[in-house]
């Protein structure tokens, strides 16, 4: 009850109109980090508002453990050549990372230590495979996807915790749209909810679609949104679910130069259908996230600002006109957004 009580002064606080804010007291904002490099974070992984995890570029991997008042490098030794998209943290000790890219450029670490030493869990040996985010149900039963190989999305599965790592049968898998793929943008295209049900977001097509499946991966069911498609930078290139039932997409042209109409839809059914958020971002977004504790409200993240909804994702206005990639909150309220140029900021209130 205090937690979601914390939520929805939290949720009150950001929507608040500032002449309603008590003198002396910024709005809930997004307080700059130093992370004391110039990679690009587009993996995060939020465990508390004191521990989170970053992955990005020339293999880079850092931890927080302060609230962001220092970050210590852990990265994977020998992993520089390595472009970490996406990253899975269980605790303040033990993080799954995927490194993305053609045949053996896609690698998963495992670390039990904090980052202090890493196992090579996983290296992909097929040459047309290309892997794009990771997701993990509970400590143990985890998801990656692959962009298409013989004409469908490939998973990987693991019950322990992301040590091992096996290619399930693609028999349950619908047939891939020509040119379909998965974005590597934010860790958020491959996303669970729950002990069984995972949602897969795809773009690059003549359709950007959402495929689902309730029984971890076995079998999918695909949905089409209305998020721009039809090109190979458009699509949806992040999902949220707050239950197994509601869910936001988010996405559109990644292009700087090119309009992105309809970048967020909704669903109220496990992603069976989607429909157009009234009033969109207004601009491409790559990352976005439930707030903890509410039914109600989310943030989305892109290369031109933070956008809120207080509406599940029917409208959406602009709070912020920083550079993110990714966002990630938890239960005690720790919301973190990291990007370009070695950004990373937490939500301060």
């Amino acid at each position: 009850m205090a937690a979601g009580m914390c939520g929805a002064a939290l949720t009150a606080a950001l929507t608040a109109p500032a002449q309603a804010q008590e003198p002396d007291r910024r709005p809930p904002h997004w307080e700059l980090k130093d992370s004391g490099t110039d990679v690009r974070f587009r993996g995060l992984s939020a465990v508390s508002r004191n521990t989170a995890w970053l992955a990005g570029s020339r293999g880079t991997v850092l931890r927080t453990s302060d609230g962001g008042a220092s970050w210590r490098n852990v990265s994977p030794p020998g992993a520089a050549e390595l472009e970490f998209r996406d990253i899975e943290a269980f605790d303040r000790k033990r993080a799954v990372v995927l490194a993305i890219g053609e045949g053996e450029a896609s690698r998963i670490f495992r670390t039990d230590d904090g980052g202090e030493t890493w196992t090579e869990s996983f290296r992909n040996t097929d040459a047309r495979a290309f892997y794009d985010c990771v997701t993990f149900f509970d400590r143990r039963h985890g998801l990656a996807m692959s962009d298409p190989v013989d004409g469908k999305f490939r998973i990987l599965s693991t019950s322990d915790g992301g040590r091992s790592w096996k290619v399930l049968p693609s028999d349950g898998m619908p047939a891939a749209q020509e040119d379909e793929a998965g974005f590597a943008a934010s860790g958020q295209c491959l996303v669970s909810s729950g002990p069984r049900d995972v949602w897969l977001a795809t773009g690059g097509a003549a359709r950007a679609r959402v495929l689902h499946s309730s029984d971890r991966g076995l079998t999918w069911k695909a949905a089409d949104t209305p998020i721009p498609a039809g090109d190979p930078a458009r699509g949806v290139f992040a999902l949220a679910f707050r239950d197994r039932t509601h869910g936001i997409a988010v996405g559109g042209d990644y292009r700087a130069d090119q309009p992105s109409p309809r970048a967020a839809a909704v669903s109220g059914d496990a992603g069976r259908t989607w429909t157009p958020a009234a009033q969109p971002p207004p601009a491409y977004r790559s990352g976005v996230t439930w707030l903890p504790h509410s039914r109600s409200a989310a943030l989305a993240v892109g290369p031109t600002g933070t956008d809120l909804t207080t509406d599940a994702g029917r409208t959406w206005r602009t709070v912020d006109t920083g550079s993110y990639d990714t966002v990630d909150c938890t239960a005690d309220l720790g919301c973190w957004a990291s990007g370009e140029q070695g950004r990373v900021a937490r939500l301060e209130r």
